[in-house]
């Protein structure tokens, strides 16, 4: 099974790049969208449904704003849509299908490139948490997918030294996600593969960044670490750029 996360800031305009064309060639079971920027109504359905997809999207109350979506080959048994808490499923920040042997989440992390938003994200981060916690004790089963808007380790981002304070790289983010992959007994599956650096799924639109490879790795899949024996490749997709992010594929069988 092929699955992919892709913070495709904006799915209309990701639509304007062929967003279609290069689905239709990457071609994964099921796609795991993050910042669709779009109601319902405005997201162009039938064309995905032409490619073999269900998708299901849960957006923001506020227009043009966050938003995720799941796209799927495999039609789920359930789709959940937040998390059950107000503030967060007002954003359009968590949706989850559930198949046979396992869920996939879409999650966008909150930014706090704002950092008067510094303490919504940590709250955010210690609810979700809290809440991939207990969905394990129902689902053991999970792929976890999405823009968590930091970067891990050194070895994830271009200047480590010289962006230490900003958000997205701030110590209390970074011991925020080794307890999230230790409490949760997650693996990341990039990692899992490969330790080299210079991989990064994020790069500024300002000074060439991309072109610069000065990036930022945000998006990951995450797994349950009981399906550790069934992860087979998981790689970034830096040829795609309908976004100021690229996508992140994993591959397992399962």
């Amino acid at each position: 099974m092929k699955l992919i996360t892709y913070n495709v800031n904006g799915i209309r305009a990701a639509f304007t790049k062929d967003f279609l064309g290069w689905l239709k060639t990457a071609d994964p079971d099921i796609i795991c969208i993050q910042e669709s920027k779009a109601g319902n109504d405005q997201i162009d359905i039938e064309s995905l449904e032409k490619l073999g997809y269900h998708s299901y999207w849960h957006s923001a109350v506020r227009k043009g704003y966050s938003g995720v979506g799941i796209a799927s080959k495999i039609k789920p048994n359930h789709v959940e849509y937040g998390c059950g808490i107000e503030s967060y499923d007002n954003e359009g920040r968590i949706i989850r299908a559930d198949f046979d042997g396992f869920s996939a989440i879409s999650v966008y992390v909150p930014s706090a490139s704002n950092i008067e938003r510094l303490d919504f994200k940590m709250q955010f981060c210690h609810d979700f948490l809290e809440y991939i916690k207990n969905l394990k004790k129902e689902i053991p089963n999970l792929i976890i997918s999405g823009d968590f808007n930091i970067c891990h380790e050194a070895i994830d981002i271009h200047n480590p030294v010289g962006l230490k304070n900003v958000s997205g790289f701030l110590p209390m983010e970074r011991e925020w996600m080794t307890n999230f992959i230790n409490e949760c007994e997650l693996i990341d599956s990039f990692r899992f593969f490969n330790n080299e650096p210079d991989h990064y799924t994020w790069w500024s639109y300002r000074q060439n960044s991309r072109e610069r490879n000065k990036g930022w790795r945000l998006d990951y899949n995450f797994t349950s670490y009981s399906l550790k024996d069934k992860l087979t490749r998981a790689v970034i997709l830096k040829e795609a750029v309908h976004s100021d992010h690229c996508p992140a594929l994993l591959e397992l069988d399962v």
